[in-house]
């Protein structure tokens, strides 16, 4: 059964793109939802062109454009949605490796763990280290041991739907897991093959300013939630 759907937040990552899109294991993929973030390339018409769903949230943000992906598989719900970024850094080829414990009821959330599997210079510095700082917190302050905030993620529709997901920026990977945590949905690690960006820099830790930003609103993010916002 194809009960699962692929959101992939996209900006300017037409070159990417095409290899990402037929990297996706079809057999269980019933829906690729590309969410065109505001390109000035020709990100929209690649994905079209490979047969993905394309739909535009044209305000900046990759939690705005992850919630954009969600209302519209919200007409027709699948049993689990993966997201995947579309830069060519996570493989889709590894997809059945999140899906699998939620397929035998092991896990509501299935993390794609960079820390666990990656090539060398795959993680910048502030990259690792903002990682490692969020993941202890969330030890900390919710008692659930992850070893990474990776975007290459798979949860349960009906789990997702409960978390009441808001974030539209740098917070939606560790609003996820920190909500997750503290409602006691059950979270699980697997390895992932992340690699260097295939194409382009990234746009949050290829720059100073958007790493300072990310790390910020992933503190405040960890912080709010575990106040009861």
């Amino acid at each position: 059964m194809k009960d699962v759907a692929v959101v992939i937040p996209a900006l300017d990552e037409a070159d990417a793109l095409p290899a990402v899109l037929a990297a996706i294991p079809g057999e269980r993929v019933r829906e690729i939802v590309v969410v065109d973030n505001g390109s000035r390339d020709d990100t929209a018409a690649v994905a079209r062109a490979a047969g993905a769903t394309v739909v535009r949230e044209p305000r900046r943000g990759y939690g705005a454009a992850c919630l954009r992906g969600l209302d519209h598989l919200r007409a027709n719900p699948p049993a689990i949605v993966v997201f995947v970024d579309a830069d060519g850094s996570d493989d889709p080829a590894e997809l059945p490796l999140l899906v699998e414990p939620i397929d035998h009821d092991h896990a509501d959330l299935v993390i794609g763990s960079r820390v666990l599997g990656h090539e060398p210079g795959s993680l910048t510095p502030v990259q690792r280290f903002g990682n490692a700082l969020a993941v202890r917190l969330i030890r900390l302050l919710f008692g659930v041991r992850c070893s990474d905030l990776g975007p290459f993620r798979a949860i349960r529709w009906q789990a997702l739907e409960r978390l009441a997901m808001g974030d539209r920026d740098y917070g939606w990977t560790v609003e996820m897991q920190a909500r997750a945590a503290r409602m006691g949905l059950v979270t699980v690690d697997v390895p992932v093959s992340y690699r260097r960006r295939r194409a382009g820099r990234s746009k949050i830790a290829g720059t100073l300013r958007g790493s300072f930003g990310a790390g910020t609103k992933i503190l405040f993010t960890i912080a709010k939630i575990r106040l009861g916002g």
